[in-house]
């Protein structure tokens, strides 16, 4: 019997996860998403969403110490009370002075998120939130993963090696850290450069293996020749003329007939590509891309030439096809469709986009539903203020009208409409101001204890 560890979260799971425990809203989801990315909690692999060794620490540190603060009902109830900051039902000042200094108790403020970290602040140890034990070695010594200042490193005794950011946290086993451990410091040499005579070396280093032509001392700037491996290499199986062969890129392919540039062949942190142009030229380079990291080694200067005569392709994909089509919907007379988006499936007529909930399955929705998903997204932007969605208008036949009548409808229908809309827009505005409550809107206003 063998268990299957869960699917790791994409960016659309998790915002399902997220409207399930109450957690973030709609307008907040995006926002949520580029910040755990900015901030290296998590990076992509693929569509997957893969955490960081520093995610690990800030969680261990927040469970540890401030559990009350991470907590999914508080973290849904503080979501509650945005909410009624964000329609005016509380005052944002008021709200913020106590989550911060707490609330008033016999006229001062105690208790709050100030008391909370100055109280446990000393019983922090940052030694022991940013070690992860791996596991021990065949002598029974403990292997540590820990989050460093240039990168994640693994450590066992006084001996210690970097870590690949490209290697998933799940995926660094005791026997895969004691690989790294294993690897010689200053590089493992596979043989002499016949062009310089300086040795190469396979390394380990923060982004991946790589090659490197001799050792720091023997470059005036201290910066000897590097060049990362392929995705297919084995760092333990490459051998000289590999290395030599990733050593020479960028690699000088020819000058382009008709316009002189210098067309290159390097690899990037975004995969292969050829590049067209000189230092020093007043436009960037023209480039292409390439499909596969090999056809750097096989492309000739012919191949680049018909890559450059050919429209320069963005990547832009064509347009996913609907995930199902459910029919007409009664409301609007707009064919329903079941998309798939950023942040998961959902229904959407053509105007109106209403995101698939808890429990709804894309194969099997069936048209009522959707048109009820459909229906409920457009009460609330109503309720919200926002437009009404418009039913399917039937064509009106046109009625003949001399010109003269037609400049003064013209001339009229603009102060009608406008005496209209700034009568009810001020009414609406007297209203609503009426029952938000007083809140302090100037920029110098800031947070006093005694608030």
């Amino acid at each position: 019997h063998s268990t299957k560890p869960p699917a790791r979260f994409t960016e659309a799971s998790l915002v399902g996860k997220m409207e399930e425990l109450g957690v973030g809203r709609p307008s907040t989801y995006a926002s949520i998403m580029e910040t755990i990315q900015g901030r290296g909690y998590v990076w992509k692999k693929g569509s997957a969403l893969v955490p960081s060794w520093n995610a690990f620490a800030v969680t261990t540190l927040l469970e540890q110490h401030f559990a009350e603060l991470v907590d999914y009902d508080f973290t849904a109830n503080l979501e509650g009370i945005l909410d009624r900051i964000s329609n005016g039902d509380a005052n944002s000042v008021e709200t913020l002075a106590e989550f911060y200094f707490g609330p008033m108790v016999d006229g001062a403020r105690k208790d709050g998120l100030r008391d909370l970290v100055t109280e446990r602040l000393p019983e922090i140890d940052a030694a022991a939130i940013n070690t992860f034990l791996l596991g021990d070695d065949h002598n029974g010594m403990p292997v540590i993963a820990k989050p460093g200042k240039f990168g994640p490193y693994v450590q066992r005794g006084d001996d210690t090696a970097s870590v690949p950011d490209s290697l998933p946290p799940a995926d660094l086993t005791v026997a895969v850290a004691l690989e790294l451990l294993a690897m010689p410091k200053g590089g493992k040499p596979i043989g002499e450069d016949p062009e310089t005579g300086l040795t190469v070396f396979v390394m380990s280093g923060r982004f991946g293996p790589y090659v490197q032509l001799g050792e720091l001392e023997d470059d005036p700037d201290g910066k000897p020749r590097r060049a990362s491996l392929f995705k297919t290499m084995d760092p333990y199986e490459v051998t000289l003329e590999q290395g030599l062969e990733l050593l020479s890129f960028p690699k000088v392919l020819g000058a382009d007939p008709e316009t002189g540039k210098t067309i290159r062949a390097q690899n990037g942190k975004f995969g292969p590509y050829l590049t067209k142009g000189d230092e020093g030229d007043a436009e960037k380079p023209e480039t292409r891309s390439l499909d596969s990291e090999e056809q750097l080694l096989a492309v000739t200067f012919e191949n680049a030439l018909a890559l450059f005569a050919e429209p320069r392709r963005f990547g832009k994909r064509a347009p996913k096809p609907p995930l199902a089509d459910l029919g007409v919907d009664p409301a609007s007379g707009r064919p329903m469709l079941i998309k798939d988006g950023k942040f998961g499936p959902y229904v959407t007529d053509g105007e109106t986009n209403a995101s698939l909930r808890v429990g709804d399955v894309p194969e099997t929705l069936s048209p009522e539903r959707g048109a009820e998903l459909l229906q409920a997204r457009r009460d609330y932007i109503a309720e919200n203020g926002g437009p009404v969605a418009k039913k399917a208008a039937k064509k009106a036949t046109k009625k003949k009208a001399t010109a003269k009548k037609s400049a003064k409808s013209r001339a009229k229908k603009p102060d009608l409409m406008t005496s209209r809309t700034v009568g009810a827009g001020q009414s609406k505005a007297a209203k609503k101001a009426a029952k938000r409550p007083n809140v302090v809107k100037s920029d110098s206003q800031i947070l006093d204890p005694g608030l």
